[in-house]
């Protein structure tokens, strides 16, 4: 069962009820679960080969109606989103720099029924040095966002600048990408490029398709549930997973293809970069 189900069957049971009522209206519990989901996956830093570090301190901001509407049960819903973000972090073995929080605020710029999501990496006064792991045993954004993605983040203090031991300074200002150069020590380092989001490939194959289970989630109506997959090695290939509306690579129509540094990737109406570079 994925992770953002599990999140709703445990607010159905929360409060007797009550929560099933108050997210009734607009903006639901499960898109903003899927929205801090998308965030991790957005702004994931690999610190060295065994560690990506996620951000662990997230700000809904929601608009007036919606805020109030929320606000008698913004402790309870933050507990339960941060489980849920825990939760997907162990998935996807993401690690953390401190305690994982989820706050909700008023933004007087947004709509009823919009909402944004932004977050940084907080490390805690006990663990400067090196990332913790999630413990063992993180939908679509807010209607009418350009892009499926919501707002654009805002800005916010920058992480902590202690590296880990052996791994990569951690610098990078809140809602940065993972880099884009080449890594050290001569290994191929491979990523796709989707809406102006970089998604580092660390595993030898990455699904992409509409399910919340993908491993990239594509908000398409044209994109299948697991629409197709790649596999990084010598060469690289991407595979259609047997779609509904195929894959175009470079221009072409195929089921399965070679794929180089700038392959273009048509799924659906989204356009996919594949990105390849050796240190």
């Amino acid at each position: 069962m994925g992770v953002l189900k599990k999140f709703e069957q445990r607010l159905e049971g929360l409060v007797n009820g009550t929560f099933a009522k108050v997210f009734k209206s607009e903006v639901q519990p499960v898109e903003i679960a899927g929205a801090l989901q998308r965030e991790c996956d957005n702004n994931a830093t690999i610190w060295n080969r065994d560690r990506t570090v996620v951000p662990n301190d997230f700000i809904v901001e929601l608009s007036t109606p919606d805020f109030e509407r929320l606000s008698p049960y913004s402790g309870q819903l933050g507990d339960e989103l941060a489980g849920m973000v825990r939760d997907y972090a162990k998935q996807q073995r993401y690690a953390f720099m401190g305690p994982i929080k989820v706050h909700l605020e008023k933004a007087d710029d947004l709509d009823t029924g919009l909402y944004r999501v932004r977050s940084r990496t907080l490390a805690s006064s006990t663990n400067q040095q090196s990332p913790e792991r999630a413990p063992a045993g993180p939908a679509p954004a807010g209607r009418g966002t350009p892009g499926g993605y919501g707002y654009p983040p805002s800005a916010a203090p920058p992480m902590p600048s202690a590296p880990p031991p052996g791994g990569r300074p951690g610098s990078a200002p809140m809602g940065a990408r993972p880099p884009a150069g080449p890594a050290a020590g001569g290994r191929m380092r491979h990523w796709v490029e989707i809406n102006g989001s970089r998604h580092q490939i660390s595993r030898p194959t990455l699904v992409l398709g509409r399910s919340t289970e993908a491993d990239v989630r594509i908000d398409d109506p044209g994109v299948s549930r697991r629409h197709c997959e790649i596999r990084t090695g010598t060469p690289s290939t991407i595979q259609d997973l047997g779609s509904t509306n195929g894959i175009v690579v470079d221009g072409q129509h195929t089921t399965r293809a070679t794929l180089r540094d700038g392959s273009r990737i048509v799924v659906g109406s989204t356009t996919i970069i594949y990105r390849q570079a050796e240190g």
